[in-house]
């Protein structure tokens, strides 16, 4: 029996990140009913490089999502180093601003409260199946809530992956993520990106007098070395901009944050009815600096179809034909290219040619900057 309309939610959100906190603000400021379960507690640390591409600040400004009293930095320029420490700098088209998760999310979420989403804190969704034309999702504690609508935002890599027997969730991958804050005398306005073998580190600030540190990595070291501290000290210090970091700077973690089987593959936008956003539905390579920038602006697009689908303006075939279109037009070509361009970062040789390039082709750099970014919206 069809779940009487009192007991229903017009958009569940699973997952608690920028995207699903974007879509929260969005579809609850036009007056729908929603609600997000986030299974941790805000404040806490993600492993993100927490940069995000000024491509959205007009967007953000708009919609009164722009953290203007956290005063996120200001980024201009762009440093790349080879794995022997070569060194290349050019300045940003776009630029962005830095902003941690831990300052970011909570803010996100309070004001998504003060538009009418209900956000529930330390909530794990367990198991999500759509019925005819409306969803249960089961929380840990046996609760069931209904919707007409199921936005996937839980993230990089999650058991609901598995779960909904997502193909990329198969498929093992071979890094880990590794993020610290810092605090040392480092270029307010840049953004690097430090090479070691196996991987690349990034470092940009943040708000207050905090650096991001936040590096990929190949798991194989780690698992020979045993430990991140064998890691940093045998693989990442053959920088010496790394090395200099690494003895210089106050880290203002006891531990670092650490993620594992970070994966690029494709993913689908929609699976099983479940409109995914964020990393959920793809998942552009780290030093491409923009994750944040395409959740947020896959949320503005996903946010939009909900609101024609709830409105009755289209059905729900249409929905997600249409997402999944506007989806892959828009982030597609990115991510692609964001998986290209990998491949020449984590090794001696092809590290060292790609300082080479920047320092010898400016327009080559334009190009890949405009690539894997896109424009203001």
């Amino acid at each position: 029996m069809k779940p009487d309309k009192r007991d229903m939610y017009d958009v569940i959100i699973v997952g608690g990140g920028v995207g699903g906190l974007i879509n929260a603000n969005l579809l609850a400021s036009k007056g729908w009913q929603v609600i997000l379960f986030e299974k941790k507690s805000y404040p806490f640390h993600r492993v993100c490089g927490e940069y995000v591409s000024n491509e959205v600040v007009s967007f953000l400004k708009q919609t009164g999502c722009y953290p203007e009293e956290l005063y996120p930095a200001q980024i201009t320029r762009f440093q790349l180093t080879s794995t022997n420490g070569k060194s290349a700098e050019i300045p940003l088209d776009l630029g962005g601003f830095g902003i941690s998760r831990y300052s970011f999310d909570p803010f996100l979420a309070a004001q998504a409260s003060s538009r009418g989403a209900e956000i529930i804190e330390n909530a794990s969704v367990q198991h999500i199946q759509f019925i005819k034309d409306y969803f249960e999702v089961k929380l840990s504690k046996d609760a069931v809530y209904r919707s007409r609508v199921v936005i996937g935002a839980f993230g990089k890599r999650s058991n609901l992956d598995s779960f909904l027997n997502r193909r990329f969730f198969k498929k093992r991958s071979p890094y880990i993520g590794v993020k610290y804050h810092i605090r040392g005398d480092f270029d307010n306005n840049l953004i690097c990106l430090h090479n070691f073998h196996g991987g690349y580190c990034g470092i940009s600030k943040i708000e207050d007098d905090t650096f991001n540190l936040c590096y990929l990595s190949l798991r194989a070291p780690l698992k020979k070395l045993g430990t991140v501290h064998k890691l940093e000290e045998e693989i990442l210090m053959q920088n010496p901009f790394l090395y200099h970091i690494f003895n210089t700077a106050t880290f203002v973690f006891d531990k670092p944050v650490v993620i594992n089987e970070i994966s690029f593959a494709t993913k689908d936008p929609v699976c099983d009815h479940i409109l995914m956003s964020g990393d959920a539905a793809g998942m552009i390579t780290p030093l491409c600096g923009n994750g944040m920038a395409m959740a947020i602006h896959s949320a503005a697009i996903l946010s939009e179809q909900v609101h024609r689908f709830l409105s009755g303006q289209t059905n729900r075939s249409d929905l997600e034909y249409r997402y999944s279109l506007l989806w892959r037009n828009k982030f597609g070509l990115r991510l692609l290219v964001g998986r290209q361009i990998q491949n020449l970062f984590g090794t001696s040789v092809l590290s060292n040619l790609a300082v080479s390039l920047i320092k010898k082709s400016g327009s080559l750099s334009e190009w890949i900057m405009k690539q894997t970014h896109g424009k203001s919206f």
